[in-house]
């Protein structure tokens, strides 16, 4: 049971990177699949969630700009992320859990618990 985070790197402000959390072992068609970031001297914090039926939740500072979508056949759900900002940069980890109800929590982690390691993004001025 693995959840693979990828496709951070370096862009420059207002630049776009997608990222794909890919699910090894199980399936993670029936679980909500969150993304979560951390920032040096920050705690983690979500982002965005989506539900097994695909229902989408957003932090307000990321609305508008990132999209998350799933693909259940490629067992992967994606971070589109356009018009980056300096305080986007972070460590990126996507986790599963029943429902999106606590990705906004800072008590997350007790109902997201199966996660990826993180991948760097760092937006650039």
């Amino acid at each position: 049971v693995q959840l693979q985070a990828s496709g951070g790197g370096l862009v420059q402000t207002g630049g776009s990177l997608r990222l794909s959390c890919a699910a090894s072992g199980f399936s993670a068609e029936h679980d909500a699949v969150g993304w979560f970031r951390q920032a040096p001297g920050k705690e983690r914090e979500g982002v965005s969630c989506i539900t097994s039926g695909g229902l989408t939740y957003y932090i307000d500072s990321v609305k508008g700009r990132f999209t998350i979508s799933r693909d259940n056949a490629k067992n992967t759900v994606d971070l589109r992320m356009d018009n980056l900002q300096r305080e986007d940069t972070a460590t990126y980890y996507c986790a599963t859990a029943p429902e999106c109800t606590y990705y906004n929590d800072p008590y997350h982690s007790i109902a997201f618990g199966t996660w990826g390691q993180g991948t760097q993004v760092t937006v650039s001025s």
